[in-house]
């Protein structure tokens, strides 16, 4: 068996593996909105390509899937470096009446639950 024989029947686990990377990484980021991007970025980019069939091309993918995951790597880590208030639907505090005028007033969450 030679090499390249060896690496064509490797190629769908490193493209699932990448795949989970990639997921993975993006759920690193501190904001919802970068997150949900990540994932939904990932997702679109796998199923643009899943009938990829052309071994040089699938290569070219991986290299550029391995390029945004180390990108994202980097993001993340900056990410973490700011506070966000949790959102809503992340089950973040939600706007509540004070004041004396009535008006809606924010409610700072202190930490996660």
């Amino acid at each position: 068996m030679s090499l390249t024989q060896a690496g064509r029947g490797d190629m769908p686990y490193q493209v699932r593996s990448l795949y989970r990377s990639l997921l993975r990484q993006g759920r690193q980021f501190a904001s919802y909105n970068f997150r949900e991007y990540a994932k939904r970025r990932t997702r679109d980019a796998f199923k643009e390509h899943k009938n990829e069939a052309e071994e040089r091309r699938i290569q070219d993918l991986m290299e550029k899937g391995k390029q945004e995951l180390q990108m994202l790597k980097r993001q993340t880590v900056i990410s973490q470096f700011y506070q966000f208030d949790r959102l809503v639907v992340e089950g973040g505090k939600e706007l509540s009446q004070k004041g004396n005028e009535g008006g809606l007033m924010r409610e700072k969450d202190t930490g996660w639950d």
